[in-house]
């Protein structure tokens, strides 16, 4: 039979043809011999490290290749995954969502199936018939490539790509270490696979995959499926229809070149390459590929939202004071990287003290009454008394980096160590602190003291000594009273309606600056706000060093609540991702002043609203207050602190930077001749407290009986006050007093001298 006779004759039916043989290529002998030796490469590795670790072995580095795989430790374990964390206001909103990487960890039930057959369909067919390592897709990528003669097909299976995403995480941000877990070397692809190996050993297939969709990344900040669900459509991952599911799962490969946002035409055309595998595969039918195919992409694109800078209602310094409380108290961590390492990682949900309905209310007073673009600006804290909660913290300027619209990241209310400045000096806000020392040491309700218009600073005894005056007789080593008319003697209710300088510098002369120094420190005044300590000088009574308002809240809180101190509290509960609770540190509250002399302060303090200083700063429903105004020198700081039963804030206004004076000044679109504390910041209190305890009830604080003083002869004003401070020098050693750089009070208070270590 000749060679023709063997070819059958066509059927009329049959559309066969025979072909000619092709010929082939030198590529295409190429894509032969690299496939003959693709087997015999991979057999080398596998051979080399599974099979004959002991032994010689052939292939891509035979010995070096085995004595690698031998020395790789099989203890592989992925790290927690780092996620968002959620910070929510005391009634549950959403304060912000910050994180390092934006990802939410889910379980396989809360992933739609389409979205996990789709990634398997396009990354790793084969998953569920193979084991770590795909010996036919290896060879099918090797024959690809060779043919293309470039790289066009990878051969890593997904447990492999999960663990090139697992060695990634581990990096963190950390650009070399991150550039070493994606480097392509043999010595790395043989760690991956040994790793592959030993997860299949440890996980089920359906464990491996949910890890990989949780831990991938979608572009856009979006790691894991959920946040990718969320960043481009909206939506939940376990809601993600098809053609949806399809366009995420195809951005795997590529996130920038598949991008939906910038390259909407090549992110369609890879969506349908994943439902047309998703066919071939037989998960989904023709029709349901032609409909899928049919849809628009159809985002739903939401920008990052991450960090404080995001957060909602004038909410951005709160949440940046939270960040601080989690690095730094002890309670998250016994070191400052243990803390570093809880923040960065996430996945917290931070259920905090802030009222919602309080904190508008603060927002809306410092921003009504000053205006973002004055040359001032203002800051409020509300704090409870008797837990330390802090319920409001809102200030004039807005959280941001932007200074052209005015933006800080400076948080006014709080000292420098929890993200503030270097404070304000408060004037006399600061007097109820040398009034409650004096108490505590045994002085009276109705302690008198001549209290002169002007007067030397008097010696003072120290802690470690004493202060003398080195500048008698002269101005710079005198104090005055704001008015002329300010001439004693005064009775402690009287001087502190009026805010009288003199008088609280003999009180402090009497009672000693160590005395008034541990009363602060009781306080909450622990030191100054930029972190330095206090100094004992004459002027730290009238308010020269700088503090911040949550500090000054809290020490008025202090007072309605009897004497109780509470350490601020900004925290109520924190749960991980796992739904446990993480430990939180306990309220710590302690009894720092009697309650005899906490309702003595309470009750001079009244009288500063009903008679005094701030005698127009009345709530709208009338109900019990108390507070003390605090002006400083050229009113460059005015403050006023105050308080009902139940709620007490603390308000500061003046500049932060330049220290402007505020004098013939226009603030919130008002001019000011002069700013004092019941003028400027008072307002702001006033309308902040009226909002803010209207759902509250009425709760008055303690007072006590304290008697008028007898009027005085107004033909010899100077009376000789039983108990009087006469500011004789004591024995011991002169001490560096410091040197305040402005004077206090309210427009009661001047500069105090500078003075040296001398005699």
């Amino acid at each position: 039979m000749s060679p023709k006779s063997r070819i059958p004759a066509p059927d009329p039916g049959d559309t066969w043809e025979p072909r000619p043989r092709r010929r082939e290529t030198p590529l295409g002998l190429v894509g032969h011999t690299v496939k003959f030796l693709g087997c015999s490469a991979l057999g080398g590795v596998l051979l080399a490290g599974i099979v004959l670790p002991a032994a010689g072995a052939v292939g891509l580095g035979a010995k070096n290749g085995a004595e690698s795989f031998e020395n790789i430790p099989d203890d592989f374990k992925a790290p927690p995954l780092t996620q968002a964390t959620q910070i929510f206001d005391a009634k549950g909103g959403l304060i912000a969502k910050v994180y390092e990487r934006d990802r939410t960890v889910l379980t396989a039930d809360q992933m739609a199936p389409l979205m996990r057959q789709a990634q398997v369909d396009i990354e790793d067919a084969r998953f569920y018939e193979h084991g770590a390592v795909d010996l036919k897709g290896v060879l099918r990528a090797i024959t690809k490539n060779a043919e293309s003669g470039a790289t066009v097909q990878g051969a890593s299976t997904l447990t492999q790509q999960y663990v090139k995403n697992v060695n990634v995480e581990k990096a963190g941000d950390d650009p070399v270490a991150v550039a070493e877990a994606q480097r392509k070397t043999l010595g790395r692809k043989i760690q991956e696979l040994k790793y592959a190996i030993k997860l299949e050993e440890d996980l089920t297939k359906d464990q491996i995959l949910t890890n990989y969709l949780n831990i991938t990344f979608y572009g856009h900040q979006a790691y894991g499926i959920q946040a990718a669900a969320q960043r481009y459509f909206g939506k939940n991952a376990k809601d993600l229809t098809l053609p949806e599911a399809a366009m995420l799962a195809g951005l795997v490969q590529n996130p920038s070149q598949y991008d939906p946002k910038l390259h909407p035409v090549a992110a369609q055309k890879r969506r349908d390459t994943v439902i047309d595998k998703m066919v071939e595969n037989k998960h989904i039918t023709p029709e349901q590929a032609r409909d899928a195919k049919a849809a628009p992409l159809g985002l739903n694109y939401r920008d990052p939202q991450n960090g404080c800078i995001t957060a909602r209602a004038g909410m951005g310094f709160y949440c940046d004071y939270v960040r601080h409380v989690v690095k730094q108290d002890p309670t998250f961590g016994k070191s400052a990287a243990e803390r570093k390492k809880l923040w960065d990682q996430g996945g917290l949900n931070i259920y905090t003290t802030l009222d919602p309905e309080k904190q508008a209310a603060a927002q809306k007073a410092v921003s009504d009454l000053v205006f973002v673009t004055d040359p001032v600006s203002a800051a409020m804290t509300m704090v409870e008394p008797g837990t330390g909660k802090i319920l409001a913290m809102a200030q004039t300027r807005p959280y941001g980096l932007d200074k052209e619209k005015n933006q800080t990241v400076v948080n006014y209310n709080v000292d420098a160590a929890m993200g503030g400045g270097v404070g304000f000096q408060p004037g006399s806000n600061f007097k109820p602190i040398v009034a409650a020392a004096g108490l505590e040491a045994g002085l009276s309700s109705t302690q008198r003291y001549d209290s002169p218009n002007r007067m030397d600073w008097p010696t003072m005894k120290t802690c470690d000594g004493t202060w003398k005056n080195l500048s008698k007789g002269k101005k710079e080593g005198t104090i005055p009273n704001e008015s002329p008319k300010e001439v004693g003697p005064y009775e402690l209710k009287e001087a502190m309606a009026l805010s009288v300088n003199t008088y609280f510098v003999q009180m402090e002369q009497e009672i000693g600056l160590c005395a008034v120094k541990q009363m602060a420190d009781k306080l909450g005044v622990v030191g100054k706000a930029g972190g330095d300590p206090l100094q004992e000088v004459p002027a730290l009574g009238l308010g020269t060093q700088e503090v911040s308002p949550l500090v000054m809240a809290n020490v008025y809180a202090s007072f309605a609540a009897r004497g109780t101190y509470c350490a601020p509290v900004a925290i109520n509960r924190i749960t991980a991702v796992d739904g446990k609770d993480v430990p939180v540190a306990p309220a710590k509250c302690g009894q720092v002043m009697s309650e005899t002399t906490a309702d003595v302060i309470n009750t001079v303090l009244l009288g500063v609203t009903e008679k005094g200083t701030a005698k127009d700063l009345g709530l709208d429903d009338g109900r019990q207050i108390a507070g003390k105004t605090g002006t400083t020198d050229e009113k460059k700081s005015a403050w006023f602190s105050g308080y009902t039963g139940n709620l007490a804030a603390s308000v500061w206004l003046g500049s932060p930077g330049t220290k402007v004076p505020m004098k013939n000044i226009r603030i919130g679109g008002h001019y000011q001749e002069e700013v004092f504390g019941a003028t400027g910041p008072g307002p702001i209190w006033q309308q902040a407290m009226s909002d803010a305890v209207k759902t509250m009830p009425e709760k008055e604080f303690p007072t006590v009986y304290i008697p008028d003083p007898p009027k005085r002869d107004p033909g010899n004003p100077i009376g000789s006050p039983s108990g009087s401070a006469s500011g004789t020098a004591q024995p011991g050693s002169s001490q560096q007093p410091g040197r305040p750089t402005s004077g206090p009070g309210r427009p009661h208070d001047t500069t105090p001298p500078d003075q040296s270590d001398e005699g």
